[in-house]
């Protein structure tokens, strides 16, 4: 004969309040992870591609271009690896990715003020002079590593070169129509570019100022024009 119900009851309650809270809490984190997961696909491909070169520049910013690796950056992203491997494939391909980033930022600014310029040979000079300089100096100490690292592959250099082909045959447009015979060499147009990377990671390292390298950089496209006449 049962002495006391209540104390029964309260015995066969525990088992299932206990399954209850677990099956519960287990519905919590299901839905947990159910929202994070849709959360990270809100994001169309496009945003996800700028959140991560984002967060690539600042890796390489905070921690250097050695330390910048697909699985770092899916690390840091709080994204999956296949999803930065379907974006970018490989390192390489991250680091092309990057510094096309950075070319087409810089054709940007340049284009925009060279079409507000006066058409005087010294205001092109300058805007071409100060457009490279601080697009160079808004990436800071990341693109000298950067092109560090292109030229450490054969594939990536081939995209710097062509991408400097570009920038060489657009100065060549801008500053023709100052020069007497209408022509400039090549040559003057390619030792023009290397003072300007020159100049450039001279500044982003604190070697000289911003001012100084939008200066001589102006002095020397300049020259390069007055002796084509």
């Amino acid at each position: 004969m049962i002495k006391d119900k209540r104390n029964l009851y309260t015995k066969s309650r525990l088992p299932l309040v206990s399954y209850l809270w677990y099956i519960n809490m287990s519905s919590n984190k299901a839905h947990s992870k159910l929202a994070n997961s849709q959360t990270r696909i809100r994001l169309t491909r496009e945003k996800r591609y700028q959140q991560l070169t984002a967060i690539a520049w600042q890796i390489i910013r905070n921690e250097g271009t050695e330390a910048l690796t697909l699985g770092r950056l899916a690390e840091k992203a709080s994204v999956t690896k296949p999803v930065v491997y379907d974006h970018f494939g490989t390192r390489s391909g991250l680091l092309a990715a990057l510094y096309i980033e950075f070319d087409n930022r810089q054709t940007i600014i340049m284009d925009t003020a060279i079409q507000q310029s006066e058409p005087i040979l010294e205001k092109k000079a300058a805007v071409i002079a100060s457009s490279y300089i601080n697009c160079v100096l808004f990436q800071g100490r990341e693109i000298p590593s950067i092109i560090a690292a292109l030229a450490g592959s054969p594939e990536l250099e081939k995209i710097k070169r062509e991408y400097a082909k570009i920038f060489v045959e657009k100065c060549r447009v801008i500053l023709v129509p100052y020069t007497q015979s209408g022509k400039m060499t090549a040559a003057s147009l390619w030792a023009m570019l290397g003072a300007a990377e020159t100049l450039s990671y001279a500044a982003a390292n604190g070697d000289i100022t911003a001012t100084q390298a939008e200066i001589e950089l102006s002095a020397i496209i300049i020259a390069m024009v007055e002796r084509s006449l």
